[in-house]
Order: structure tokens, then C-alpha cells, then sequence
């Protein structure tokens, strides 16, 4: 099951108390007070791994504390401190703290952390309380308590090219015929539940990931339909893919549904206009009228937006297609952007 949203309560381990002691050994009758620090309590410590690739596991659990540190002993002896809470979560992860709405870290990188809770510092042992006129003090700090919080965890996706459109535009197919991920695929909406993750392969050593996100609807923005929960995975991709569907079986016109699209991203966020997008015409296969291609080329490029023609079902302009998205993937490096 794809989970890209929870919520969890994180605590640091509590401090140790430090301890009140004297020594008392034969040959040092005034050994006076020897009370250790308590060890510093565990802190809660998120790590990024590309091991996993959806927070499910936390659907089970969502409570994680660290271990607390241990009391100070006799003889100045240090309490131990408490193991650190380590959790792994998928590359990609964005943490908020729900009470103030404050972005923590993003985890984008394997093995970068994040410490959400720390742990209570350990209290100090009666040694540290002597003094001339008390040189036997018979009190000690207690251990602070650790740092607790509910946080949000939402995983965005982390790759390059994005494929978006209304249901059943084609996104599965064409992500199924430019990597070896194996989406669902059907003649009905809403094939894709949750996005689906590939590679394309450009030569040994070019590669791109691509990510089919669900497809969007007319009002996705505000809560209908199964696009809006995932269009956060479209906001790391660097490139879109905006497919429509070019087949006179369709009874929306590429350009009303090119439109419903955008309008969508907009009201879930402006800056995802500013994204790179090539436009693909899908199912070239179905179209009796070849001539309704350069017409929809000229008016895309009118608006901006690169157009190709293409059908999954017989790989036609499959190529042009990988190169078009290799060239504007490449624009990047020459910028210096990646």
C-alpha cells in the first residue's frame, strides 16, 4: 500500500538523574561528596534511505521514544547515555512540526538526517555542589526531560521527469513502454492508485527516472478525485510530461483537457506553471486525420510548449520523444542546475 502522508509523536529519552554519594574508603576518611552525572537522554534521529519507498510502516505505529540516560552511580561514576532513536524514512521526505507548521528538514539525499527530539540533558551529581561551607551537600539535579513533538511526514517523490494529464490519458502505457515499470493498465479512470516509479534509459551512461502521477480531474484542487493527494510528488520533477489524448474516440478537445490540467496545478500551486513541460499527444494510432496533428503542434507552440505526437500501442515517435526529453533534461546540466 502507498502511504505518503502521517502524522507521528516523537520523544527524546529523559536525562538520568545525577547521583548524591560519598566516598568512603580506609585510607581516605574525608573523601567527602562523589555523586556522578546522570547520562544525557537519547535523541530521535530520522535518516533518509533509499531502502524504502512509501511511509507505510507507520501506518502501524506512530508513537517512537529514545532511551532514557542512566542515573550517575557513586565513586563519580557517569551515568551511561541513552541509545539514539534511529528511523529510517524514504529519500524524499518532507517533516513539519505540526503545532507551528515549520518545515524541519527535507531528506533528499541517503543517509542525511534529522534530529526531531533531543534528548534532556543528565543532572549533575552532589560532587559538583561542594563548597567551602558545604562540603558535604546531600542533593543532586534531576535529568531534564527530552524534547516531544507531532510531526507530519509527506513524501515527495524524487524524480526528474513527471508525468501528468487526465485519466486515462496514457500515462501508464507510456511509462510502461520508456522504462521497465509495470503499472496497471485499463480502458476505465483512475488505473493509477499511486504514482508508479521508472527508469528510461537514455545510453549506459544517461538514465532518467519518470514518475506516472495519478491522473487529474476538473476540481482535483479542492479534494475530488485521486489527483490532488499526489500532486505533491510533481513538485521535485524537473521536467513535465503532459499528455492529452489525440484520439477522435475522446469527446474532450487536447486543448480543453490541456487546460483542465494546468488550471489544477495552479490552485494547488502557481510555481508548478513554472516547470518545463512538453506536450505529448497520445494514441496516434486511433486518429483517422494525421492533418489534426500539425494543427494541434502549431497551436501549442504558439502557447510555448513543445508538441509530439505519439502511440504507445506501436512506438511511433517513441524515440523522438526520449530525445526530446534527454535534450531539455540536458539544458539543466549546461546551466549548471544539477
Amino acid at each position: 500500500m502507498f502511504i505518503d502522508r502521517v502524522k507521528i509523536h516523537v520523544k527524546g529519552g529523559r536525562g538520568g538523574d545525577g547521583a548524591v554519594a560519598f566516598l568512603r574508603e580506609k585510607y581516605r576518611p574525608f573523601g567527602g561528596p562523589a555523586g556522578g552525572d546522570g547520562g544525557k537522554g537519547g535523541d530521535v534521529v530520522l535518516v533518509a534511505t533509499s531502502r524504502k519507498h512509501t511511509l507505510y510502516d507507520f501506518k502501524f505505529r506512530a508513537h517512537f521514544r529514545a532511551q532514557d540516560g542512566e542515573h550517575g552511580k557513586g565513586k563519580n561514576q557517569h551515568g551511561k547515555d541513552g541509545q539514539d532513536l534511529l528511523i529510517e524514512v524514504p529519500m524524499g521526505t518532507v517533516v513539519k512540526d505540526i503545532e507551528s507548521g515549520q518545515v524541519l528538514c527535507d531528506l533528499v539525499e541517503e543517509g542525511q538526517r534529522c534530529v526531531v527530539a533531543k534528548g534532556g540533558k543528565g543532572g549533575r551529581g552532589n560532587a559538583h555542589f561542594a563548597t567551602p561551607t558545604n562540603q558535604a551537600p546531600r542533593y543532586a539535579e534531576k535529568g531534564e526531560k527530552g524534547e516531544e513533538r507531532w510531526l507530519l511526514l509527506e513524501l515527495k517523490l524524487i524524480a526528474d521527469v513527471g508525468l501528468v494529464g487526465l485519466p486515462n490519458a496514457g500515462k501508464s502505457t507510456l511509462i510502461s513502454k520508456l522504462t521497465r515499470a509495470k503499472p496497471k493498465i485499463a480502458d476505465y479512470p483512475f488505473t493509477t492508485l499511486s504514482p508508479v516509479l521508472g527508469v528510461m534509459e537514455i545510453d549506459e551512461e544517461t538514465h532518467y527516472v519518470l514518475a506516472d502521477i495519478p491522473g487529474l480531474i476538473e476540481g482535483a484542487s479542492k479534494g475530488r478525485g485521486l489527483g490532488h493527494e499526489f500532486l505533491r510528488h510533481v513538485e521535485r520533477t524537473r521536467l513535465l510530461l503532459h499528455l492529452v489524448d489525440i484520439s477522435s474516440m475522446r469527446s474532450m478537445d487536447p486543448l480543453e483537457a490541456f487546460e483542465v490540467v494546468l488550471k489544477e496545478m495552479k490552485e494547488y500551486s502557481p510555481a508548478m506553471l513554472s516547470k518545463r513541460q512538453i506536450v505529448v499527444g497520445t494514441k496516434l494510432d486511433a486518429l483517422s486525420d494525421r492533418s489534426y496533428v500539425d494543427k494541434l503542434k502549431e497551436e501549442f507552440e504558439k502557447r510555448g510548449y513543445k508538441f509530439i505526437a505519439i502511440s504507445a500501442l506501436t512506438d511511433e515517435n517513441l524515440d523522438e520523444l526520449k530525445y526530446l526529453v534527454d535534450q531539455e533534461m540536458k539544458k539543466d546540466e549546461k546551466a549548471g542546475k544539477v
